[in-house]
């Protein structure tokens, strides 16, 4: 029997990142996942600038240590492709010149990028980092929770119990009672590619989207050593409503698309095509309840827009921690309390998250998508004000508005 203040279920970035935060708080905790590292994890492996701020601004050192890997590329813009083939090429930082130590972005696999987070956590004396034992059981307690594997024969006491076990957590679903609601959930394979012709030379993640899996998007996203993260995600309910087998619409586009047929005739499958759930946040949950929060994925927190998790993850793990430093200073460990939890993520990512669904559902229109495609690409002032979008939320917001694009395009 292991007791302590805070049990975090799930080693993944947001579970990680909950640890890290804790430690240097000063707070002990123990980390367990049902894995060994390392580890893969189906993911698109889109790294956004959020991960750098905040593990820059915990501990410079450890961007530097993950700077001096060879395990991602760095990335500096995104290209949107409409369904005519209009490319719209947007840095993330305007004029920008790169450097490796200030790339607003990154692509790393989960295999890399899993462990490089999990040597970072065996750094810290003050968490317990339990892998390879899978807890199936979670028991309510007068003080907290009881959590067990299986057979019981691992069990810790714990006043935090910290959810971050992913999208299929079993705690989310069937204690907290985030039930799986296919409007705001999306579905999506990946597959690893080598020689994918046309990459761009400042590795821009790419989005296409394509007239015949709309509202979906086809996505290419540059790996280092000459490697690329290919995939396609749709929302469940129009997947479900339209019957598509994502695996073999994804191979029929690279197969037969004008575009992506050229760019993949020397390009090789490297392992197999894995489907994965992305339970997004674009719909209001509870967070947490007495003596819980959920982190991450478990909490339904992807963007509903990108599908990007990692840095919500990380964010959430962060101000999870914070609120478990308010919680022991009070003693209090209540339902109420830990309301303050819910209301600074729908403060930090709510608002983000309400957008991108309002953009994703405007992205469902191909007329619109190539209008905007056909205005945006011939007008240099609207490159320039989209370049500062990615670090700009009041900017972002402005994009749902019509007035917006018509001040945008139309002012001389």
């Amino acid at each position: 029997m292991i007791r302590t203040d805070a049990c975090i279920v799930g080693a993944g970035p947001g579970g990680v990142a909950t640890a890290l935060r804790l430690s240097y708080l000063g707070i002990p905790c123990v980390l367990i996942d049902r894995s060994a590292f390392p580890r893969d994890k189906v993911c698109g492996d889109a790294i956004s600038g959020k991960v750098t701020t905040l593990l820059n601004r915990l501990d410079p050192a450890i961007l530097q240590r993950f700077n001096g890997k060879a395990i991602q590329s760095d990335v500096w813009g995104i290209k949107f492709v409409a369904p005519n083939r209009k490319e719209l090429a947007i840095p993330f930082k305007p004029n920008y010149v790169r450097d490796a130590k200030s790339a607003p972005g990154y692509v790393s696999r989960r295999l890399d990028f899993d462990h490089f987070l999990i040597e970072e956590v065996r750094r810290r004396d003050n968490i317990h980092l339990v892998l390879e034992t899978d807890i199936q059981q979670y028991e309510r307690t007068a003080s907290g929770w009881l959590v067990s594997d299986k057979d019981g024969q691992f069990q810790v006491e714990t006043k935090m119990l910290i959810v971050a076990d992913g999208a299929f957590s079993a705690f989310s679903r069937k204690i907290a009672g985030l039930e799986k609601d296919p409007k705001h959930h999306a579905s999506a394979v990946r597959a690893y590619f080598s020689n994918v012709g046309q990459l761009d030379q400042d590795n821009f993640i790419e989005l296409h989207f394509i007239q015949s899996i709309t509202p979906g998007y086809f996505w290419i996203f540059p790996l280092p050593n000459g490697m690329a993260n290919v995939g396609l995600g749709m929302r469940s309910d129009i997947l479900n409503r339209r019957k598509l087998n994502l695996r073999k619409a994804l191979s029929e586009l690279i197969e037969q698309h004008p575009a992506l047929r050229e760019r993949f005739q020397n390009a090789t499958l490297a392992g197999p095509v894995k489907g994965y759930g992305l339970p997004l946040g674009s719909k209001s949950r509870p967070l947490s309840g007495g003596h819980y929060m959920l982190v991450g994925d478990a909490g339904h927190l992807v963007d509903p827009l990108t599908g990007e998790g990692i840095g919500n993850a990380f964010y959430s793990g962060f101000i999870a921690a914070e609120q478990l430093e308010q919680c022991l200073a009070r003693n209090d460990f209540s339902a109420s309390f830990l309301k303050a939890y819910d209301r600074r993520v729908s403060r930090v990512l709510g608002s983000e998250m309400r957008l991108s669904y309002r953009l994703q559902k405007m992205l469902m229109y191909p007329f619109l998508v190539n209008a905007l495609a056909n205005l945006i690409s011939s007008n240099r002032r609207v490159l320039e004000v989209l370049s500062g979008m990615y670090n700009d939320f009041a900017l972002r917001e402005q994009l749902a508005r019509p007035v917006f694009w018509i001040k945008m395009l139309f002012k001389r």
